[in-house]
């Protein structure tokens, strides 16, 4: 757990805005999933995108986890950082035949999610073992933006078009060892999760698909934002699943590995955002707490409409008082919060950004041309900064020794 005392004085030391990041309960996270699905053949897989900080990597390829990637940049780390190829899935979208080509030669399991690119895709490489996405048809999500089923999604292949999927595989000779979906990110229904296994394992007859070796039913664990949210029953949810897919197993006639993407449960209250009051403006109706930070380094709240709880480190005793948290960005919707009822600010004052784990630093930029944070990674209780922060001058050289035209 990160302390208000430790996380201060890793902003004395390294400056804001600053990511600080437990180690030691993303590996908790994952270890708990177990605990909570339990079934023999369980497998995890990391979802690379949520964030994709080298430290935090390798403390779970040291534990044992998976990946799912999303595009070759993201192969070639996992690949850097010595995951194993058996353990990496590969589930990207829209891709050009020249990433398919550049994946392929990389060893790793495609997982396939329209009709169009799984002819391509047998045509170019006939007798491939690969796994295939459908819709789950199913719609939730935090936000419709990261809702991934339904009519409105781009991803996976209709239910209704199975039969398209068999023929495809038997005239390329196409071996499908897996059927994926994936329902959407910070699932609001735990009913979601088990109508989506229904419908994905309803397709998957032995007749029709005879070869699978596993079934992976994606991420989208929900974790809690607000302090007073209600956190999921993932023991009772883990059961429910265990004696859905055991059952679907022996009709199926034999012991599939299950696998599940999270990367949100992982990681997200792992991460916490440090970002430092500079400037104090009262506007008629408005208090507004403006910071060092904005929303290209941290663009939940602006992109998504998230809420991220936040607290002032440096005065928790302080009379609390109603703002709009600003960034520095020339953007009037650049705000962390609005509205938000805080202990009283005072410029020069920390304040933590929480659930900053995932899809933080990750969806970062360099808009305004702010340099991105450093990155501070705990483990066992030491500190390390991982990734320092660009200075003005480094940013502006970078930019410059990038340029084709020197």
């Amino acid at each position: 757990m990160l302390q208000p005392d430790m996380l201060l004085e890793l902003a004395g030391k390294y400056g804001t805005p600053l990511y600080v990041y437990d180690l030691d309960r993303v590996v908790d996270n994952y270890k708990n999933l177990f605990n909570f699905i339990k079934y023999d053949k369980l497998q995890v897989h990391y979802a690379l995108k949520a964030n994709y900080n080298i430290a935090l990597l390798k403390a779970l390829r040291d534990a044992g986890a998976g990946l799912d990637t999303v595009s070759p940049g993201e192969v070639h780390l996992a690949l850097a950082l010595g995951f194993e190829r058996e353990k990496i899935i590969f589930t990207a979208n829209n891709l050009t035949d020249a990433e398919v080509d550049e994946v392929q030669a990389l060893g790793v399991l495609f997982n396939i999610g329209s009709l169009s690119r799984l002819e391509k895709y047998g045509k170019a490489y006939p007798g491939s073992r690969l796994c295939v996405r459908f819709n789950p048809d199913v719609v939730d999500g935090e936000n419709a933006a990261t809702a991934t089923g339904g009519d409105l999604a781009k991803f996976g292949i209709l239910l209704q078009d199975v039969e398209k999927v068999a023929e495809i595989a038997r005239k390329y000779d196409l071996h499908i060892v897996g059927l994926h979906e994936h329902t959407g990110s910070g699932l609001q229904h735990t009913e979601s999760v088990f109508k989506s296994m229904k419908n994905l394992m309803a397709l998957a007859t032995p007749e029709r698909f005879p070869e699978l070796e596993f079934m992976d039913f994606g991420g989208g664990f929900k974790v809690p934002y607000k302090p007073d949210e209600e956190r999921v029953d993932y023991v009772k949810m883990g059961a429910e699943i265990t004696a859905l897919f055991s059952d679907f197993c022996q009709k199926y006639g034999k012991e599939l590995a299950m696998k599940f993407e999270p990367g949100n449960y992982m990681v997200a209250e792992a991460g916490v955002m440090l970002t430092r009051v500079n400037t104090l403006k009262f506007n008629r109706t408005r208090t507004i707490a403006g910071c060092d930070a904005g929303f290209p380094q941290l663009i939940r709240p602006v992109f998504y409409g998230a809420y991220h709880h936040i607290e002032n480190l440096s005065n928790p005793a302080g009379a609390a008082q109603v703002y709009d948290v600003c960034g520095n960005i020339c953007e009037t919707g650049d705000r962390f919060a609005e509205q938000r009822e805080l202990a009283e600010i005072r410029e020069s004052d920390v304040l933590a950004i929480y659930n900053a784990g995932a899809y933080c630093y990750s969806m970062g930029g360099i808009y305004n041309l702010r340099s991105m944070p450093g990155e501070v990674a705990v483990q066992n209780g030491v500190a390390k900064l991982i990734r320092k922060r660009k200075s003005n001058t480094e940013l502006v050289a970078e930019l410059l020794n990038d340029s084709v035209q020197k």
